[in-house]
């Protein structure tokens, strides 16, 4: 049994923007599981095609359960090819990548087409298919549900990226991550106190003494 996902995106920039995005993606605040990325082959079709390997390192870290099924010494990191297919005629870029280590706790394919959105031309629509398995036996169906919810996660954190770097390439200013505006919410907070016991102590400096209650 293999859980299967299908999805489709939209980013309000156009397919050349996007395809220029693409191979400057990392590294963004939203992709600090993405180690390293490598171009391992790179070569142009007589049909004028771009054809691309590249080779990335991830690091995700594993359930509990997970981690016990597996020796202490086994690596955390996972290896991704990534193919991908350039067609600037069409406008077209079509990516498929898949886990080569660790295929035996799960294999994760995924299938994305990245072409100009029909309903408006300055858009880019992308179009995602992923196959999620495991050969794990007696736990397959948790692995993969695992996996599913998983990979779910890391597309909102792939178009969070894709947007973030999109900005910085058309000189915007990119929107603050969640990490970023809770820190600068933290820090105003410890600005406000402190303001707020510093005018505390210049009040009770500045305040009348009161005088001793007369004897009778």
């Amino acid at each position: 049994m293999v859980k299967y996902f299908l999805g489709q995106s939209v980013l309000r920039s156009s397919w050349d923007q996007v395809f220029a995005a693409f191979w400057q993606r990392y590294p963004n605040p939203y992709s600090k599981h993405v180690l390293t990325e490598d171009i391992v082959h790179r070569e142009v079709t007589p049909d004028q095609k771009l054809l691309s390997r590249r080779l990335l390192t991830k690091t995700n870290r594993m359930p509990r359960w997970a981690e016990r099924l597996f020796p202490a010494n086994v690596a955390h990191s996972v290896y991704i090819l990534e193919d991908s297919i350039v067609d600037p005629q069409n406008q077209t870029m079509t990516t498929f990548t898949w886990n080569i280590n660790h295929a035996r706790l799960m294999v994760v394919e995924e299938r994305c087409v990245y072409c100009v959105n029909s309903d408006n031309n300055s858009w880019t629509e992308i179009r995602r298919e992923a196959w999620v398995s495991s050969s794990l036996f007696g736990v397959s169906r948790a692995v993969q549900e695992f996996g599913l919810a998983r990979f779910k996660s890391n597309v909102t954190k792939t178009m969070k990226g894709f947007e973030y770097i999109l900005a910085k390439l058309q000189g915007e200013t990119p929107s603050k991550t969640l990490v970023e505006t809770a820190k600068e919410a933290k820090e105003k907070a410890k600005e406000t106190a402190l303001a707020a016991t510093e005018k505390a102590k210049d009040l009770a400096n500045k305040a009348p003494t009161a005088s001793p209650d007369r004897q009778l």
